[in-house]
């Protein structure tokens, strides 16, 4: 993830900054943000990914941006002490207990007729990579059914 400032407006006794945001991940997919930061808060005014994302997305995509945004808007000075809180990622087992809710999680996801995916990256806390890992980690330990069915090839004489 980058971000930078594009620029900077000084009105009255405030400044309004404009920042670029580009998420890059391993598959080739893209996302660019522009986020605007005054006094009150940081908010983001547009977004375009390729591919597109879906509202699901679009809400997991301000988590992420979430803290290199405050990283790059908010000065030391206003950030309080070095140890102030952050999000923290929520405790998750490993190995086969951690399988076992990833499949949980998965197969309640696709009941409701949710992104599978974006309900594992919500309750572990990881990415997308990660959760597909732990997707396909589940699978293979027998908690998912194989993601596409081998076919058997008879030949006929």
């Amino acid at each position: 993830m980058s971000v930078r400032q594009k620029w900077a407006v000084r009105e009255g006794g405030g400044t309004t900054s404009w920042f670029d945001v580009r998420l890059t991940f391993a598959d080739g997919a893209r996302v660019d943000a522009l986020a605007v930061f005054c006094g009150d808060g940081v908010r983001v005014e547009d977004v375009r990914a390729e591919p597109a994302l879906s509202l699901d997305d679009l809400a997991v995509l301000a988590e992420w941006l979430e803290d290199p945004l405050f990283e790059a808007c908010v000065p030391a000075s206003g950030r309080g002490s070095p140890a102030s809180p952050r999000r923290a990622r929520p405790a998750w087992p490993r190995g086969r207990e951690g399988s076992r809710l990833v499949a949980r999680e998965y197969r309640a996801a696709q009941e409701e007729g949710a992104d599978a995916v974006l309900a594992v990256m919500r309750a572990t806390g990881h990415s997308r990579r990660k959760a597909l890992r732990m997707i396909g980690q589940a699978r293979d330990e027998g908690f998912l059914t194989p993601r596409r069915a081998r076919r058997r090839t008879t030949e006929t004489c």
